[in-house]
Formats: C-alpha cells, structure tokens, sequence
C-alpha cells in the first residue's frame, strides 16, 4: 500500500512538472484523429483479439471505437457474429489512407456461422470500427488519413 501512495505520489509531481494537460492526453490512453474528430480506441493487434473484436458488448461511447492492426495489406473481410452493436467498418491502406467504407454494418445474433462478410474495396492493413452513423455524421470519404496515436 505504502508503494502505491509513493508512485501516485511521483505521478503527481511528474504532471505538475509537465503540465496538466500533457498528463491527462496519457491517461486517456490510444487514440485516433479523422477529419478532426477524435475516437480513444482499444487497439486488436493479435489473432486472439482481432478474431474477438468487438463481439458480446452492448454498447460503446460514441467517441470510441476499435483499431484492428494486421501485418500486411490485402482486402480484409469482417463480418459481425455475436455483434451487438451496429457499426461502421473504415479500412485504411498501409499509409493509414481510407481505402473503403462498410456503413451501418447491422448486427448479427444467433446465426452461427452464417453472418454475412462485409469486404474492403481495396487492400487494406488497418481497419477501424465506429458506431453506426459516425462515417456520415463526419462525412468520411476515400483517401482520408487516419492519425494514430497509441
């Protein structure tokens, strides 16, 4: 307990000397920028996690969202088993460019196997999960880049 209280301790002082604001931008944790509009993501970097993605939750913040990371660029198919949530599919190339968008993807409950997939137009490394609605409130197009901070 003592070293706790210690480490709170430093923390604190770290952020006095930094400034406030560079401690509360760490805390947050990951990030992403598109056309100005900012979304704290979980990012799914491992089989294990991109396979689970977003799958079992009720729901999710509207500024947050999920980065899917894959080792090379090749045209990527989600689909949506055990998905709750309705949500946009944005698939970005190596360079984070938009490459395509998948919008207002429904869910997709208890249908085994048999959801349907949901394709990028192009190849595509990184994609990102937004709730529905968000690709067209922020009017995302193709060739948008996509700011990643993690």
């Amino acid at each position: 307990m003592h070293n706790g209280f210690v480490r709170k301790l430093a923390m604190a002082g770290v952020c006095a000397t930094l400034g406030l604001s560079a401690c509360v931008a760490r805390a947050s944790g990951p990030y992403v920028e598109l056309d100005g509009h900012r979304f704290q993501i979980e990012i799914a970097a491992d089989e294990a996690s991109r396979e689970r993605g977003l799958m079992f939750r009720e729901s999710m913040p509207s500024d947050h969202g999920m980065l899917f990371v894959f080792d090379d660029a090749q045209v990527r198919t989600f689909w949506m088993k055990n998905t709750h949530i309705p949500l946009d599919i944005l698939y970005f190339d190596q360079n984070y460019k938009l490459v395509s968008v998948q919008r207002r993807v429904p869910p997709c409950l208890n249908s085994g196997n048999n959801c349907p997939g949901y394709p990028s137009e192009g190849e595509a490394r990184y994609a990102l999960e937004l709730n529905a609605g968000m690709a067209d409130k922020f009017g995302v197009k193709a060739g948008d880049v996509l700011d990643v901070h993690r």
